[in-house]
C-alpha cells in the first residue's frame, strides 16, 4: 500500500470532499470491471443516514452496486427500502435473526462467503462504530489492509482520508485485490433514496458457529435530531462545570433552535453528558449547516469532528480560546449570561414570525 501525505489548514481541509455525483474517472472504462458490495447498517427496518453515504461512495467508483443487508425480516423489510435508493442495482439479503446486532464475529464470516460468491472488487461501509467493527475483521479473514475513514475518492485504487486529528491529509494507493474501505459519512452526500428499483436476491447464510451471544442492550432515546445528521447543532463543554448546568443551558438553546446536542470529551469524561453525544477524533464526526459551542475552548481532537460545519459559533470567556481560530462568529463573553440571552431572542423570533 503506498501513501502520500499533504498537509492542510483546518478549514481548508473542507474542499477535499466530494459530493456524491459524476465519478472523477472513466465510468465506460471501469463499469465492466468495478463491483462493489456496500455493507449497510440498518435499525428497525430503516436505512442508517450513514450507509446511504457509503452508496454513494459506491456509486462514485462505477459499476454495479450491491447492496447487503442481514437480519430477522431483512428480506421483506429493509431490503425494499435499500431497492428504492437510486444507483443500487442489486439487494442481497440474508434472513437471520442472528445477525440483527451485527455483532463483528458473526457478521465478518457472513460476510466473507458473499464476498467470495459475489466477486466483488471492492467493498465498502460507513466509518460508525458498526462499519468500524465489522470491516477491518472482514477484511483481516482475506487478507487484505482495509483503509478507514475515506473523505474522496481518487480513483478505483486511490483514496484519500485525514489524519494527524485532520491537520494532513493522507493518500492511499491500495495494491489489495479486493478494496476494503469505510466512508466518512459527512463526505458522500447521499443521493434519492427513492426511484430505484434494484433486484432483491437472497445471499448466502454460513450460520457459522459463533462463541459470540447477543445479552442485552440499554439505547438513551431522544427525540430530537440524530446528532450524525443533524443540519443544526450545539454542544457543550467543560466551561459549563456540571451536568445540572450542561442541561438547564444547552436543552433550551437546543430546543429554540431545533438543534441536536453534542458535547466535547471534556464533557463526557466529567459525566456532564452521555458518551453517545461526544463530538470529536473518538466520538462523532459531524457537519451541520449550523454548530453552536459554548464552553468548548477548541481542542484539535475536537476540532476533527466539527470542522466541516458550514457555520461555527462560539462562545467562550477566553478570547485567546483555540475554538475562535476555527469559528466564523465568535462572542467573548460569560456563557451562563450570554447563552439564555441569545435563548430568549431566538424563542422571541420565532414567535414574531408566527
Amino acid at each position: 500500500m503506498n501513501s502520500l501525505v499533504r498537509p492542510c489548514a483546518l478549514r481548508a481541509s473542507r474542499h477535499l470532499y466530494p459530493s456524491a455525483g459524476t465519478s472523477p474517472f472513466s465510468r465506460s472504462s471501469l463499469s465492466r470491471l468495478l463491483s462493489t458490495l456496500a455493507i449497510l447498517e440498518h435499525r428497525d427496518g430503516k436505512i442508517a443516514g450513514s450507509s446511504l453515504s457509503a452508496i454513494a461512495a459506491a456509486i462514485k467508483l462505477g459499476g454495479p452496486v450491491t447492496g447487503f443487508v442481514a437480519g430477522k425480516g431483512a428480506k421483506s423489510g429493509v431490503a425494499t427500502e435499500v431497492a428504492k435508493v437510486e444507483g443500487v442495482e442489486t439487494v442481497l439479503a440474508v434472513e437471520n435473526e442472528a445477525y440483527d446486532k451485527g455483532l463483528p464475529e458473526n457478521y465478518a464470516p457472513l460476510l466473507v462467503e458473499n464476498i467470495k460468491k459475489g466477486g466483488f472488487t471492492h467493498v465498502v461501509a460507513s466509518h460508525s462504530a458498526f462499519g468500524k467493527n465489522v470491516l477491518p475483521r472482514v477484511a483481516a479473514m482475506m487478507d487484505a489492509q482495509p483503509v478507514s475513514d475515506v473523505t474522496a475518492i481518487e480513483g478505483e485504487d486511490t483514496f484519500v482520508r485525514p489524519i494527524f486529528a485532520g491537520n494532513a491529509v493522507l493518500t492511499v494507493q491500495s495494491t489489495d485485490p479486493i478494496k476494503f474501505f469505510t466512508v466518512r459519512g459527512t463526505a458522500f452526500q447521499p443521493g434519492s433514496s427513492t426511484g430505484g428499483s434494484a433486484q432483491i436476491t437472497d445471499g448466502v447464510d454460513p450460520a457459522a458457529p459463533s462463541a459470540t451471544t447477543w445479552v442485552s442492550e440499554d439505547l438513551t432515546t431522544s427525540e430530537r435530531p440524530d446528532l450524525s445528521t443533524a443540519e443544526r447543532v450545539v454542544s457543550g463543554g467543560r466551561g459549563l462545570k456540571s451536568k445540572e448546568e450542561f442541561d438547564r443551558i444547552m436543552t433550551p438553546l437546543a430546543d429554540a433552535l431545533g438543534a441536536a446536542i453534542g458535547a466535547s470529551r471534556a464533557a463526557v469524561d466529567e459525566k456532564m453528558a452521555d458518551n453517545s453525544l461526544q463530538v470529536g477524533q473518538t466520538g462523532k464526526n459531524v457537519a451541520p449547516q449550523l454548530y453552536l459551542c459554548a464552553g468548548i475552548s477548541g481542542a484539535i481532537q475536537h476540532l476533527a469532528g466539527m470542522k466541516d460545519s458550514k457555520v461555527i459559533a462560539a462562545i467562550n470567556k477566553d478570547p485567546d480560546a483555540p475554538i475562535f481560530q476555527v469559528a466564523d462568529v465568535g462572542l467573548v463573553g460569560d456563557l451562563f449570561e450570554k447563552v439564555p440571552e441569545l435563548t430568549e431572542k431566538l424563542k422571541n423570533a420565532i414567535l414574531t414570525e408566527l
